[in-house]
Formats: C-alpha cells, sequence, structure tokens
C-alpha cells in the first residue's frame, strides 16, 4: 500500500470517530409522556407556556431556581425546573423549547429557547409617513 492510501484510510477512520462521538449529543423532540418513560434521557420539547400558574423566581433566596408549568403540544403539562434567571420576555413567549431531561415528576432544563411573539400585530405592518423636501442645488 502505497502511504497517500495508508494516510486516507487514516482520515476516513478519524471521521467516521467523530461522527459518532458527537451523535450521542443530539436529542430527539418530546412530549412529557416520552421523556417520562425516558427519565435520565436527553430530550427537547416543545409546548407553551401556562399562564394560569404562578412562576417560582426568587433572586434573594436562591438566584438559580426557576420554575414554571408547561403544556406540550399533546396538551399534558409539567412541571419544568431551570438552574439559572429566567430569560427576558419570557412571559411573552409563544412557544418554549426546553433541552433537558426528566427527574421524578419535574423536567430539569438545561437550555430554554423561546419564540418570541411576532413585532407585527394581526399581520399588518406599521408604516410611518415622512415628509420629503426637494433638494435644489444652488450653483
Amino acid at each position: 500500500m502505497k502511504k497517500s492510501h495508508i494516510a486516507l484510510l487514516f482520515l476516513i477512520g478519524a471521521a467516521i470517530m467523530y461522527i459518532i462521538s458527537t451523535s450521542g449529543n443530539y436529542s430527539s423532540y418530546a412530549g412529557f409522556d416520552k421523556a417520562a418513560s425516558n427519565e435520565g434521557t436527553i430530550f427537547q420539547l416543545v409546548g407553551h407556556l401556562n399562564k394560569d400558574k404562578e412562576l417560582v423566581y426568587n433572586p434573594e433566596i436562591d438566584p438559580n431556581y426557576f420554575a414554571f408549568y408547561l403544556k406540550d403540544k399533546s396538551g399534558k403539562e409539567g412541571k419544568v425546573v431551570y438552574h439559572g434567571p429566567p430569560p427576558p420576555d419570557f412571559e411573552r413567549s409563544e412557544d418554549i423549547v426546553l433541552n433537558g431531561m426528566m427527574q421524578g415528576d419535574e423536567f430539569i432544563a438545561t437550555k430554554i429557547l423561546l419564540k418570541c411573539p411576532s413585532k407585527y400585530e394581526d399581520g399588518k405592518l406599521e408604516q410611518k409617513e415622512y415628509e420629503v423636501k426637494e433638494y435644489t442645488s444652488q450653483t
């Protein structure tokens, strides 16, 4: 075998090892039911905030504890705990995507991603009028 063939096989082997090592970090979308039946497995949970229940965040007592209730896409509700402060405009978000895992009856979130409401109300663009002044050159 030529040295170039050996080097090429080595690079292919390294690429395969890299792909296998990173493929374990991919999480799949799930609801509370699937996450609860696979406790300890990392999932992405998609849902919206239940605004009827209170948000628990008291930075004077514990600035790294934030809890709320989320309804997943199937309508099942569960408690979510995040060890950090709430993201800005959390209560205004339309959808919430959480990375994390179930521990007991709580979903422990490691990352919170928000889909914020559109800046356009009712699909209408905000229109502004500007005054156009005519420019005349004085030479």
